[in-house]
């Protein structure tokens, strides 16, 4: 009889371990919680990955890496710049430094091309934490050059003729916050009034007001894939995590904020109605179904402007955390174990392909931004 009773013990005490297994294996990971100092780690494996790669050649050519000031780069030390400012100690701002000492604190080669302005945001930040005019002298003049002599090129982008203006969506990343963070602490209001302008002429070509997302450049407009409009997921990205970079720089409230503000919350209702059950968004916006790989770059900087959002009390946070935690907990799965992002898609200008081995370094400026904020978000 006492044996029967221990016997019967035993078998409730597995079905309960059992269960407790089944409840832990199968419960959503969007619906386990993240922890901040988690965030921190992960944030912190994928930074230091990058320091360590940051001369190799990833998807280029196989041949050289890309210049300290490229585009590409400018992208990551966005990120590198908000990871640095929560790290334990200085060695990825002295890291930034070292970038901006070997480049001589320049912009890159091209003129009026916005993609060689980009680097000058992280001079910019530097300057700020430094104060050391010699950081940001460069990107003063360059800019000053640009309001001085504007291009006369038209708005379009035809057979990659015309990048003297901002003439594709990613433009809008790269040197608009540039010119909001010169008017922010210079007080020159000349910069604003340029900026605003162009941003606007580049809007009112590019962007879609029904479906609330931007064509990469005027060659998507009108053009179907499978019946589907084609929206770049990491083009669009460049823009919303641009915009919230400018409204950083501008009062609460005043006609710049309120602008950019507009077109942020358009585009945030949208991205929660487009995300994947699996967390990502899909490099063709609307095309799910043509494109079910994951795809790190644009998720991140989707990630990043949602989450910025919540922090600044413009989103609601009820209706907009669920979707920032899902595409977080997504972003974090793609990094190896040796602290990689990957499924991120090579440079490039439309929806194409992605591999759980393959990276790109304004991939890892996305997540490490998306970090800066969703640890905010997850402190409160």
């Amino acid at each position: 009889m006492i044996q029967d009773k221990k016997n019967h013990f035993r078998l409730i005490q597995c079905f309960l371990l059992v269960g407790a297994i089944g409840i832990f294996h199968f419960t959503p990971l969007h619906a386990q919680k993240i922890k901040p100092k988690q965030v921190l780690k992960e944030m912190e494996a994928v930074a230091d990955w990058q320091i360590e790669h940051f001369r190799d050649t990833f998807s280029i050519d196989g041949k050289k890496p890309h210049h300290i000031a490229d585009w590409t780069n400018g992208a990551l030390y966005v990120g590198m710049v908000k990871w640095a400012a929560l790290a334990q100690d200085d060695r990825y701002y002295e890291w930034l430094k070292s970038v901006g000492n070997e480049q001589d604190w320049q912009l890159h080669w091209r003129k009026y091309h916005a993609d060689d302005h980009a680097i000058g945001q992280m001079y910019i930040e530097l300057f700020r934490k430094y104060s050391d005019s010699t950081m940001i002298l460069p990107t003063i003049q360059g800019m000053d050059y640009i309001i001085d002599h504007p291009s006369e090129e038209p708005i379009t982008l035809d057979n990659y003729q015309h990048l003297e203006r901002w003439t594709w969506c990613d433009a809008l990343f790269m040197a608009p916050p540039v010119l909001a963070k010169l008017a922010n602490i210079t007080g020159d209001e000349r910069y604003t009034d340029f900026m605003m302008r162009e941003y606007q002429a580049t809007t009112d070509h590019l962007f879609d007001p029904t479906e609330k997302l931007y064509y990469r450049d005027n060659s998507y407009i009108g053009k179907l894939d499978h019946g589907h409009k084609i929206f770049w997921s990491r083009g669009n990205g460049w823009v919303f995590g641009g915009l919230t970079l400018i409204m950083d720089e501008y009062p609460v409230g005043s006609e710049e904020y309120n602008y950019f503000l507009d077109i942020y919350k358009q585009m945030a209702a949208k991205l929660i109605t487009i995300q994947t059950p699996e967390g990502h968004w899909a490099m063709s916006l609307l095309a799910q179904d043509l494109y079910p790989t994951p795809e790190a770059s644009g998720t991140a900087f989707f990630t990043f402007g949602l989450a910025w959002g919540i922090n600044h009390g413009v989103l609601d946070r009820a209706t907009y955390e669920p979707t920032v935690r899902k595409a977080w907990q997504a972003l974090t799965s793609y990094i190896t174990k040796d602290g990689m992002l990957g499924y991120v898609q090579p440079i490039g200008a439309a929806p194409g392909s992605a591999w759980p081995d393959k990276t790109e370094v304004y991939g890892t400026g996305a997540f490490l931004a998306a970090g800066s904020e969703v640890y905010q978000l997850y402190k409160k």
